[in-house]
């Protein structure tokens, strides 16, 4: 059994994300160091696991090799020993991972070999019990893949999250405030310029009636210099 360093889940890690001041990707480095810890934690699972595997395949091999076919099936034709699997969900920065945890019917450690002693290879004992060691560490290391799984997939979609508001929302928001403050420059300029106009129409209008209001005063002032010469 060869024993999985997870290099892709490794390399994933290290190029999912390009960190920066953003909260979303600070939140999304938190997670990525919590994956860095169950990947460690899922190595040293696997290697345990290989380890009990290989001692249990050995045992069989032993065991195999001491009794015939007929006698190794008919002895683990019918178990004794039953096992319930119960799955319980726990949030890990806001993601449900599963818990795994299992019990047998019999607390009794004898309850693994479903034979009598007297017609069995002590080898086959060995193996069974190295099997029934390695469950815990079977399930142990199915909870940290698959926690690591859906880590990893949650990172994506915030990365995701991160290039489209990148790329796609900012630009385009960009772009609609770029649009807004030129249409706001165009209508104050639009602006001034009829309040420029407005105010030459006035003055004109000003002039215009100060000069007829001296053209009535210049006459008057005429006429009234005309009476007393005729006089």
């Amino acid at each position: 059994m060869e024993i999985h360093t997870y290099p892709e889940m490794n390399q994933k890690i290290k190029d999912i994300l390009r960190l920066g001041d953003d909260p979303m990707c600070l939140y999304a480095a938190a997670r990525i160091e919590e994956l860095e810890t169950l990947l460690a934690a899922a190595v040293k699972e696997a290697r345990s696991l290989r380890e009990g595997l290989e001692r249990a395949n050995a045992a069989f091999t032993v065991a195999s090799a001491l009794m015939s076919p007929e006698m190794l099936e008919q002895a683990l034709l019918y178990p004794k020993q039953s096992v319930e699997l119960d799955m319980t969900f726990q949030n890990i920065m806001s993601v449900n991972v599963p818990r795994y945890a299992f019990h047998t019917r019999n607390e009794d450690p004898a309850e693994i070999y479903p034979y009598g002693f007297a017609q069995t290879s002590g080898e086959l004992d060995a193996a069974l019990e190295s099997l029934s060691n390695v469950f815990r560490d079977m399930l142990e290391l199915a909870e940290v893949e698959k926690t690591m799984q859906l880590l990893a997939e949650d990172i994506e979609k915030t990365r995701r999250r991160v290039n489209a508001l990148e790329y796609v929302m900012i630009p385009d928001f960009q772009q609609k405030i770029r649009y807004i403050s030129m249409k706001l420059e165009e209508n104050e300029r639009g602006n001034i310029t009829r309040l420029m106009k407005v105010k030459d129409m006035i003055l004109k209008e000003a002039i215009e009636e100060r000069q007829a209001q001296d053209a009535k005063a210049v006459k008057a002032f005429g006429k009234s210099n005309e009476a007393p010469s005729m006089a």
